[in-house]
């Protein structure tokens, strides 16, 4: 029976490496295993995957969430971050999409893992699990559509209530392209930024006009923190973990196992 208890994870992208380190994230776990570390697991017809990791090409991990509401743009500012490119037909969210990308802020390296949390209502129980822990948060409305701003103060309860008390949130007013359909003024979302201490800039996803200062404007932020001691990376809900710099490699390697009399599953 599935416990639906429990966060169910949608990635992009097809690496195995990549999933595994997701579903490990999810949960508070480090996704990223070091050099003397390997995961092994069984597959169909008696063979054993076994996966190596080596040590890290960035200095720290910084975890990110994306939330607002459906529609927004929220899964096409993540696409366009990380691949550089806009979804035409951008479908949306089922429960929570997952990206990362390494950036540099002065002169770290920092691994961004971000997770784009479906906007529906039906998922926000679901979605609520993966606020813990998170080192950055990204709330996006559509500068089109003056419901999705109204809805900001209850996205920023969620965010305030159930993340710690040092993350970053930067509001982003995406679809900044669409001039002429405006129906929120920057000037209005500007001061509800000012009044809530928030990081502020509008985006558009479609152009990538301030895409990639939304993810790096919360970076340097978070990355302030850390050097002015206002955020302590020993709290497990810090939302960051520091690495040591080093290149980075990995391996998959298949081999037979053993066969064992009995059950095989």
């Amino acid at each position: 029976m599935t416990d639906w208890s429990l966060p169910r994870v949608w990635i992009i992208g097809s690496s195995l490496i990549a999933r595994l380190q997701a579903h490990l994230g999810a949960f508070g776990l480090d996704q990223n295993l070091g050099l003397d570390c390997q995961i092994t697991w069984a597959g169909r017809g008696g063979r054993r995957a076994t996966m190596a990791t080596a040590p890290y090409n960035y200095s720290y991990i910084f975890k990110y969430i994306i939330i607002g509401d459906m529609g927004v743009g929220k899964s096409c500012l993540l696409h366009q971050f990380t691949e550089k490119k806009f979804m035409a037909d951008c479908p949306h969210t089922i429960g929570v999409e997952f990206g990362t990308r390494i950036i540099e802020v002065s002169g770290q390296k920092i691994k961004l893992q971000i997770w784009d949390t479906a906007g529906q209502e039906r998922f926000r129980a679901v979605t609520r699990s993966y606020y813990r822990g998170a080192a950055g948060a990204l709330m996006v409305y559509d500068i089109t559509r003056r419901s999705t701003y109204n809805h900001l103060s209850s996205w920023l309860t969620d965010a305030r209530n159930l993340t710690n008390p040092n993350t970053v949130i930067i509001l982003i007013g995406n679809k900044a392209d669409l001039e002429a359909q405006r129906d929120v003024t920057y000037e209005e979302a500007k001061q509800f930024a000012e009044e809530n201490g928030l990081l502020f800039l509008e985006a558009s996803a479609k152009t990538g006009e301030n895409v990639e200062d939304a993810f790096l404007e919360a970076a340097k932020k978070i990355y302030q923190n850390i050097q002015d001691g206002s955020l302590d990376l020993n709290a497990a809900e810090s939302g960051v973990q520091h690495k040591p710099s080093a290149p980075q490699g990995g391996r998959l390697t298949s081999e037979p196992q053993p066969q064992r009399e009995g059950c095989g599953c």
